[in-house]
């Protein structure tokens, strides 16, 4: 069963003082008066003195319960003197040297005045504060006051100026350990500012982050676009003029074997450009995503292409899968799909592996080959098939902001690794070109 002391966890020593402070008083005050009383035949206190020690103890008491309830709510450090604290101060000292005058072990309340002089007292009255305190020890350690005789006089100088060199020495390290507590406070709080200022430029960054990767992908749309308007162009739009062309021609030939001449050369354009057409529709988004996730759209392509080449394949995910933006999944998935081409057309492998890692951030994909490898540094020509390579790998990652690197050897395989920012299906949600 835990304890309230154990629930609210080890008390500080900042706190252990601030109780002293507002018990110690009274703890002293009972230890002087329990001792005095039990010593009063020792020092020859007589009946009035022994009256005058009880009032005075009283009134320290009552003088205590008085400060404690104005001090009740005040914190010990950083708590400015006042002139409330600076009454109780002299009051109580002058309580403890007028006691320790009648009976010299009352001395033990009065040395309560060395420990808070500096949180009561203004700067410039600290020392005075701490030297009467002296004054009140050495009369107690020199036999009690007043002295009586040379040889005490001199006794209590001696002592006197002991305490009070002491005292001295231990208020000087006193101020210079607070003007170090200052210094390292001030510290911390411009450590608390930077770290707040940091915080603050990150999260500026965070922001600017985002904004550069919305208008990435937005970016790589329009290059998108722009590559498939060009592409349409160059195939499609050049066929279907090829085709009317030869319609033309048909329609102004006289000659039948001329006008099947040129409606087979008709026929043979409409099929070509019927196959680009077909191609550009494939590459404007993989089916594969439609009802399923990156890594369950992976997992089904790399069967696939292992029964379709007989290469022996296998597919890992790492990392916590999350869902992600259409765009990040469908280059993925496209440059897995150029990369697992190239292997079966080039790289005569016999095993080929590919991990989907999520890296907090960052996504990564990853497809090895044992296969007959190449040297990088060599330039290759585009496939002609399906696909645009490695230089299309590239394009597609850095449409995203991110990178394909490429590392191969002759006769050591080849391995091809895409790093994409991770972008979440849910902060695409509201993006125009988001597929549906």
């Amino acid at each position: 069963m835990t304890t309230a002391g154990e629930a609210r966890g080890p008390v500080s020593v900042e706190e252990r003082w601030e109780q002293f402070h507002r018990w110690g008083p009274y703890a002293l005050l009972a230890l002087s008066t329990v001792i005095s009383a039990l010593s009063v035949n020792a020092f020859g206190m007589t009946r009035t003195e022994r009256y005058a020690a009880g009032v005075l103890v009283v009134v320290a008491v009552a003088l205590q319960l008085y400060w404690g309830r104005i001090e009740r709510d005040l914190p010990l450090r950083g708590r400015e003197p006042s002139a409330a604290g600076l009454l109780y101060y002299c009051v109580r000292t002058v309580i403890a040297f007028v006691l320790t005058w009648l009976n010299p072990l009352f001395s033990i309340y009065a040395v309560i005045g060395y420990f808070d002089s500096s949180f009561l007292l203004p700067k410039r009255a600290v020392r005075a504060g701490l030297l009467v305190i002296s004054v009140t020890m050495a009369g107690a350690q020199s036999g009690g006051l007043p002295p009586d005789g040379t040889l005490q006089w001199a006794l209590f100088a001696t002592l006197l100026l002991l305490n009070g060199s002491l005292t001295l020495v231990f208020e000087n390290l006193g101020h210079r350990e607070s003007e170090i507590a200052e210094e390292r406070s001030a510290t911390i709080t411009a450590l608390e500012q930077a770290n707040a200022r940091l915080e603050q430029a990150l999260e500026e960054n965070a922001g600017l982050h985002a904004q550069l990767l919305v208008q990435a992908r937005e970016a790589g749309v329009a290059d998108e676009r722009r590559r498939l308007a060009a592409e349409i162009h160059d195939t499609i739009a050049q066929g279907l003029t090829g085709i009317i062309a030869q319609l033309q021609v048909v329609s102004a030939a006289s000659d039948p074997g001329l006008a099947r001449e040129h409606l087979t050369r008709a026929a043979d354009l409409a099929r070509h450009s019927l196959g680009e057409a077909r191609r550009s529709v494939r590459n404007l988004g993989p089916s594969a995503l439609e009802h399923h996730t990156l890594a369950e759209a992976l997992k089904k392509t790399v069967a696939e292409w292992s029964d379709r080449t007989g290469v022996r394949a296998g597919f890992t995910v790492t990392g916590t899968e999350e869902p992600l933006h259409d765009e990040v999944a469908a280059t993925l998935l496209r440059i897995a799909e150029e990369a697992l081409a190239n292997t079966a057309r080039h790289a005569a492998a016999d095993r080929a592996g590919v991990t989907l890692s999520y890296m907090g951030h960052e996504i990564t994909l990853d497809v090895r080959d044992d296969g007959r490898g190449f040297d990088p540094l060599v330039p290759r020509p585009r496939s002609g098939s399906n696909g645009f390579g490695l230089d299309g790998m590239r394009a597609r990652a850095e449409r995203m902001a991110g990178t394909v690197t490429v590392e191969s050897e002759v006769g050591g395989g080849t391995a091809v690794s895409a790093r994409v920012p991770l972008v979440r299906h849910a902060g695409a949600d509201h993006h125009p070109d988001r597929r549906r």
